[in-house]
C-alpha cells in the first residue's frame, strides 16, 4: 500500500511540474492537511465522550446486562468458545462496543476473543472464529457513533438521522455474512 501512495505522489508532483502547476498542488496539499488536522480534532471529542460512556458502562455493569441481554445469540454463535470464561467475556465485550459503534474499543477485545478462540486449533480458523471475522466485518450497530462524528464535524445539523438506514443495513451485511459462512463451511467441508 505504501508503495501505491508513493506512487500517486510522485505523479502528482511530475503532472503538476510538467503543467506548470506546482502552486496550486501546494496549495491543495496545504488545504488538504488543514482538513485533515480539523477532522482529526474534531473526531477526538465525540470519540472520548463515547470512551468515557463506555467506561461509565462497565463500571456500573450497564455492559454486563447487554452482555446478558446478547448472551443467548452468542452462545448458540460461539457454543464452543462460550465454554471459555475469558472467550466469553471477550465476545461479550466485542459485540457490546459494535453495537455502540465503538470499533476502536471493539478491536482489542476481538482480538483477545480471536486468540483465545484460536488455541488448540492448530493454526487453522475455525468455524466460529471465522463467524467471528464477518460479525466484526459486517460491523453490526445500534448506534453509529463514529458515523455521527464524522457527520456532526463537517456540519450536519442531525447527525443521527441516518439511524435507520444503518440499522437495516447492519442487519442485512450481518445476516447475508453468517449466511455466507455456513454456507462456504459446508461446502468446504463436503469437498
Amino acid at each position: 500500500m505504501t508503495w501505491i501512495w508513493t506512487l500517486f505522489l510522485l505523479l502528482s508532483i511530475l503532472y503538476s511540474t510538467a503543467g506548470g502547476q506546482t502552486a496550486a498542488l501546494s496549495a491543495a496539499a496545504m488545504s488538504g492537511a488543514g482538513q485533515g488536522v480539523t477532522l482529526t480534532l474534531s473526531l477526538a471529542g465525540p470519540l472520548c465522550l463515547w470512551s468515557g460512556i463506555s467506561r461509565v458502562m462497565e463500571e456500573s455493569g450497564l455492559t454486563a446486562r447487554l452482555s446478558a441481554l446478547v448472551a443467548p445469540l452468542l452462545r448458540r454463535l460461539f457454543p464452543k468458545a462460550w465454554r471459555d470464561p475469558a472467550a466469553r467475556d471477550a465476545l461479550c465485550g466485542n459485540l457490546a462496543a459494535n453495537l455502540l459503534g465503538l470499533g476502536n474499543a471493539a478491536t482489542p477485545l476481538g482480538i483477545r476473543a480471536v486468540q483465545q478462540m484460536a488455541l488448540g486449533t492448530g493454526g487453522r480458523a475455525s468455524d466460529e472464529l471465522c463467524r467471528l471475522v464477518v460479525m466484526n466485518t459486517a460491523s453490526v450497530q445500534l448506534i453509529p457513533t463514529t458515523v455521527a462524528a464524522v457527520r456532526a464535524g463537517l456540519g450536519s445539523a442531525a447527525p443521527f438521522d441516518l439511524l435507520p438506514a444503518v440499522w437495516v443495513t447492519s442487519l442485512c451485511s450481518v445476516s447475508v455474512g453468517l449466511l455466507a459462512a455456513k454456507v462456504l463451511s459446508r461446502w468446504v467441508r463436503s469437498s
